[in-house]
């Protein structure tokens, strides 16, 4: 099993990588391109602070960090930029309820990938998951449905918490 953890806002400045993928950076402008969309350096920064992380953020997390690499980028250009990153399959998506949304980069566009969200502590586990395509393709074609859009998502508690009453992956104050 592979995880990714979410951000632990408590020390922002964990899991960077300091390259961002060239492919990834080259999909974003087309993609801009074909919206009729300007590459400006707001969203060149934002898109470079989203692939330096290996974890999940929020938006407020993500403005942060693209305005360590330009101070002016706007929390509106954010939260304009972050739809068209999840719509271009650049960015996923993870809504664990609780008005908060959190994104992961995609550079390989892999859409087949289940998450584990641990209700105890808000930690985010991302699981290869590659029966989704075929689960997904079987069930639409039965009701003479092709599938658009899918995901997988599981709510659960923290075993070690129940047991022991701590959990290790809960930020301590």
């Amino acid at each position: 099993m592979h995880t990714h953890e979410p951000v632990d806002s408590h020390r922002p400045d964990r899991d960077i990588s300091p390259v961002s993928n060239d492919a990834a950076r080259e999909k974003f402008k087309a993609y801009l391109a074909t919206k009729g969309l300007r590459v400006t350096n707001q969203r060149l920064a934002i898109f470079e602070a989203a692939f330096a992380r290996t974890d999940h953020f929020t938006a407020e997390e993500l403005l942060d960090h693209a305005r360590a690499i330009d101070d002016s980028v706007s929390r509106a250009t954010v939260y304009r930029t972050l739809p068209i990153m999840t719509e271009s399959a650049l960015l996923r998506e993870v809504d664990i309820g609780k008005n908060l949304k959190y994104y992961h980069p995609n550079p390989d566009n892999n859409a087949q990938v289940a998450q584990v969200i641990c209700l105890d502590c808000d930690k985010i586990f991302e699981i290869s998951a590659p029966f989704m395509e075929w689960y997904g393709s079987t069930v639409s074609s039965k009701l003479g449905l092709t599938p658009v859009s899918q995901r997988l998502q599981v709510s659960a508690h923290c075993n070690t918490l129940r047991d022991t009453g701590v959990c290790k992956h809960r930020a301590t104050a």
